[in-house]
């Protein structure tokens, strides 16, 4: 039995199917004997057929929602590879670590022509927010995760359609002139409701199948009335309140979902709803449900103690009247910052990781003092990088970048990752002192309470207003026993009690 290739006339290459001649024996071989011999004619198309066991097979109709009903066979070779390909983009590793990101948002829709390097969407991981670029020159074909989804590194976010080489094109072009006198199969009343079934994916954009998810619906069983079945926004909501999700749909389609957000939010604070809710933990929360697990299988030693802020006070007021840029804002952090290095220099023990499989301690060499930060997108911890070698006015720069691209969320996986040890300001939100734990794989962290005027006895008994604040160092009693800690908590207090001492220091 010869299988022939079958050729839709107005489909693409990567649609061609093989199948078997719906002609009988007989009719194949007076077709075999009228087709002239010819150094054209393919081999087997001259060779006698052998007999077909059994009865003749019934004519066999192809139906494929992309094609066209007119078709045709040939017995051409297929020479040419298909006109066009799809290729899948998976996610790719984000960084050292990193198993799985949050989708934020998509930049493309499906339909959409996109270049190389182009943004197609944001994840965020564990530790920052990454922009993900196409590699491929194309139309985005499916998008396969929506808004608000867990996406695991390796799998395929989207499918791109990649066009082929033009001399692909030019020759299936030349080929379409030996179809012209084929037989034209006219699809059966059972074929053509399979056209209007329900074959492949419900079209639809990923904001419309986040709001159905949301609901808890199925978009499946939602019936579209945009272009080609596409589901609408109104069509889900109109299914949803059907259902007696939601009561009204038209003025509900119209409140922008941050509004919704907020009123609901406001029904709780006043009473209105007593209703129990179930949120996901996603971002920076997932990743310190992660750190905070792990720091709490550690031993912690914690030390206390008191710093007086007033030559720092001083000096702070002095450098903002002489900077000449009105955007740099002077602040207490960056001495702070600066004078923790200096003390590092000498316990470099507390500027240290434990390897706990080989019961080794690596002394690191930078000091890449990390910020704590509160944003709204949760707590992330983004570090400065070679601190000993920075000035107070480079510290006061960078830290004001860090907190900029972390209130909008663009920190980079560089900005978070590398710190060797931790600075928690607890003071600015309120708070006298509190008991941090470690941000493994650091070997230590300090929190800073509030600053405040208390009555204090200076060297000749005079009771004088001076400000004080509390600092608690946390640190891994595994390597860091508690006679260090408070050598080195020492040691600190003495460069931010007496900072002019830093100028003898700087580089």
């Amino acid at each position: 039995m010869i299988w022939r290739r079958f050729r839709p006339w107005a489909a693409s290459d990567s649609l061609r199917r093989w199948v078997r001649p719906t002609i009988s024996d007989h009719a194949a071989r007076v077709a075999s004997a009228r087709e002239p011999p010819g150094p054209a004619a393919p081999l087997f198309s001259r060779l006698p057929l052998p007999p077909v066991p059994g009865p003749v097979p019934a004519p066999i109709h192809i139906n494929n929602p992309c094609m066209s009903s007119r078709s045709c066979f040939s017995t051409a070779a297929w020479v040419n590879p298909p006109a066009e390909e799809i290729v899948e983009v998976p996610l790719a590793q984000t960084g050292e670590g990193i198993a799985e990101c949050e989708l934020l948002k998509w930049f493309v829709q499906e339909g959409d022509q996109v270049e190389e390097f182009q943004r197609l969407c944001e994840v965020q991981s564990d530790k920052a927010t990454i922009e993900i670029t196409s590699r491929y020159k194309g139309k985005v074909h499916q998008i396969l995760y929506v808004p608000g989804d867990i996406v695991k590194v390796g799998e395929t976010i989207l499918k791109i359609l990649i066009a082929g080489s033009e001399s692909t094109s030019s020759s299936e072009s030349s080929d379409d002139s030996s179809f012209e006198n084929c037989e034209q199969l006219e699809p059966t009343s059972q074929s053509s409701g399979l056209n209007s079934g329900s074959i492949g994916k419900v079209l639809s954009t990923p904001p419309v199948r986040a709001l159905a998810k949301q609901y808890g619906l199925d978009i499946n069983d939602i019936k579209g009335t945009g272009e080609d079945g596409r589901v609408l926004k109104e069509n889900v909501l109109d299914y949803a309140a059907n259902r007696g999700i939601c009561k009204d749909p038209s003025v509900f389609s119209q409140v922008n979902p941050e509004v919704q957000e907020v009123q609901s939010l406001l029904k709780e604070v006043t009473g209105q709803c007593y209703e129990d809710r179930t949120v996901l933990l996603r971002g920076f929360h997932r990743a310190m449900v992660k750190s905070m697990t792990m720091a709490a299988n550690i031993p912690h030693f914690h030390y206390m103690e008191e710093i007086k802020f007033d030559k720092l006070m001083k000096l702070k007021a002095a450098f903002q009247q002489e900077t000449a840029d009105a955007e740099v804002k002077i602040t207490y952090l960056p001495f702070l910052i600066k004078s923790l290095s200096m003390a590092l220099d000498k316990y470099p023990i507390l500027n240290s990781s434990f390897i706990e499989s080989s019961n080794e301690v690596i002394l690191k060499g930078s000091h890449n003092i990390g910020v704590a930060m509160a944003t709204p997108y949760g707590l992330v911890v983004p570090n400065i990088k070679k601190v000993q070698s920075l000035n107070v006015l480079e510290i006061t720069k960078e830290l004001a970048r860090l907190q900029q691209m972390a209130s909008n969320n663009k920190l980079s996986s560089d900005d978070v990752s590398g710190g060797t040890i931790s600075l928690s300001n607890i003071g600015a939100i309120g708070g006298k002192f509190g008991c941090p734990l470690v941000n493994l794989p650091e070997a230590a962290i300090i929190a800073l309470g509030r600053i405040q005027k208390v009555p204090h006895f200076d060297d000749d008994g005079t009771v004088v207003p001076t400000a004080i604040a509390n600092v608690v160092v946390g640190a891994d009693h595994r390597i860091v026993d508690g006679a260090t800690v408070a050598r080195f908590c020492n040691e600190w207090k003495h460069w931010v009690e007496m900072p002019e001492l830093l100028l003898l220091h700087m580089r």
